[in-house]
């Protein structure tokens, strides 16, 4: 047998044995399979991952209907739809109506079987999922785009479920930003990480929730939740591109800022102290050519950590322009140490550290520097970087962590995250045979072998002018290199 033949061998070899792990993980209910476990691992306490969880199940579903299996998928759709609160609730303690919940699990009592589902109450820190609303979305539509089955959304309750995830994002709040104001731990970053405002990842997913909900959403009996979307997306999608966008140039306009700046006449509209921002950090890590979107933006807030969901997704949806979403490939290209290292790739980069990470996580002790959220290397991030990978037209990228990731997952078990600076250390407290590193290995190979799988989770640009209108109502900014194009 040739060389490269044996590769090939040991490839299927691999892909085989993450099909039977996935295959141990599905979850039933009634009969039907109804999602996937968080992960199947029996040597360790299940506590909470022997439940389905929404963004979890995102990367399962994908790959579900890639491979023609949606009955799972639709069965997930509809059970999770059930579980949403219908009624409006002004009582503490009860989930609003209109939420998607992070996780259920399956019960059985006297021979019945019931979902019972979990929407923060039993969560470490009884923080409410902000992003399974978002997620929901996204897969509805990605069902949708792969079946081309737009009865299933276009069902009464369907709509329903969707309009009042949108009038929870839509409604009227203390807030005159487009984006969407959260608390801590309201995403994939479930703990204290210092996030809470307007952080980049939730943005990203509201947006392509937006545009989701846009094409499903029937216009009768609709109209003023689609007249809304409409002016919100534009707005939404100026005031990313403009005020996330970390560049080169950009630091070279915030190292020179004012402060107390106020009027109309304001460049720097967020108070952003200067002194805030670790500029000469920032002067050495940014390429010439490499730039990112920010964290977090808010009063006096400009998080430059770099979160990989947030931009990976801001290039799968469209969100970031074209020239943003080389200019982020080419910062992971440039960055590749420090991004990518031995195991594709971190969750946000620099870690919290010192005094730093004492005040902002509390000295959680699970999110110690370069661990789990705080800088940890999380492998179910592949098909994300995949598929901007794709989008971009840089999959050497992607085809160089996969074969980084590949002979590591199956020898180490499949684990939920890895620990160190360049990711070699299994994480302290991760599962193993977890379902999402699982998948995202299983996708990101997909994506890499028939890039026509993308417009499952990817869109058309917005129209240009659409953008450019919602500038001339976003307050006098900063001139962005890449706007003025």
């Amino acid at each position: 047998m040739h060389l490269n033949e044996l590769e090939t061998t040991e490839n299927l070899k691999e892909v085989e044995e993450a099909w039977i792990a996935l295959e141990k993980s599905i979850l039933y209910y009634q009969g039907r399979p109804v999602g996937t476990v968080a992960a199947y691992d029996a040597s360790v306490e299940a506590l909470n991952y022997d439940q389905c969880f929404v963004r979890d199940f995102v990367s399962s579903a994908l790959i579900f209907l890639i491979k023609g299996r949606t009955d799972i998928v639709r069965n997930f759709l509809e059970e999770t739809l059930k579980l949403q609160p219908k009624e409006k609730a002004l009582d503490a303690y009860k989930p609003g109506r209109g939420l998607i919940p992070a996780s259920f699990k399956v019960i059985s009592e006297n021979g019945q079987e019931s979902l019972e589902a979990d929407f923060g109450e039993h969560a470490i820190a009884r923080v409410t999922p902000v992003d399974s609303c978002l997620w929901w979305i996204i897969l509805l539509r990605a069902y949708v785009v792969a079946t081309e089955d737009f009865s299933l959304a276009y069902q009464p309750e369907f709509q329903n479920g969707i309009r009042l995830i949108m009038e929870i994002c839509l409604a009227n709040r203390f807030d005159m930003y487009p984006t969407l104001l959260v608390p801590d731990g309201a995403c994939m970053i479930d703990r204290r990480m210092g996030i809470y405002g307007h952080p980049l990842e939730l943005q990203v997913l509201f947006y392509t929730a937006l545009r989701a909900s846009r094409e499903l959403l029937i216009c009768q009996g609709n109209s003023d939740i689609v007249e809304a979307i409409d002016n919100r997306l534009p707005l939404l999608c100026a005031h990313i591109r403009q005020h996330y966008w970390i560049d080169i140039n950009r630091l070279n306009a915030i190292y020179r800022f004012k402060s107390e700046e106020y009027g109309k006449g304001a460049v720097n509209l967020f108070n952003i102290y200067v002194d805030s921002v670790p500029y000469y950090e920032l002067d050495k890590w940014l390429p010439k050519k490499g730039g990112y979107l920010a964290g977090n933006v808010g009063p006096s807030q400009l998080d430059t950590r770099f979160f990989s969901l947030g931009n990976l997704m801001a290039i799968i949806s469209d969100l970031a322009t074209e020239e943003q979403s080389q200019a982020i490939m080419t910062l992971i290209e440039e960055r590749w140490d420090d991004l990518v290292g031995d195991m594709p790739m971190k969750i946000c980069f620099p870690a919290l550290e010192h005094e730093e990470y004492r005040i902002v996580t509390g000295c959680d002790p699970k999110n110690i520097p370069w661990s789990y959220h705080n800088a940890g290397s999380w492998p179910v991030l592949m098909w994300m970087l995949a598929a901007a990978a794709v989008k971009t037209n840089k999959t050497s990228l992607a085809q160089k962590a996969i074969e980084i990731a590949q002979p590591r997952l199956i020898e180490d078990e499949w684990p939920e995250y890895y620990d160190g600076k360049k990711g070699r250390l299994i994480g302290k407290q991760a599962r193993k045979y977890q379902t999402w590193t699982i998948t995202g290995f299983l996708l990101a190979k997909e994506l890499m072998a028939n890039p026509t799988y993308l417009p499952l989770i990817s869109f058309g640009k917005l129209p240009a002018e659409q953008v450019s209108r919602a500038c001339e109502f976003e307050i006098a900014s900063v001139v962005d290199p890449y706007m003025s194009r």
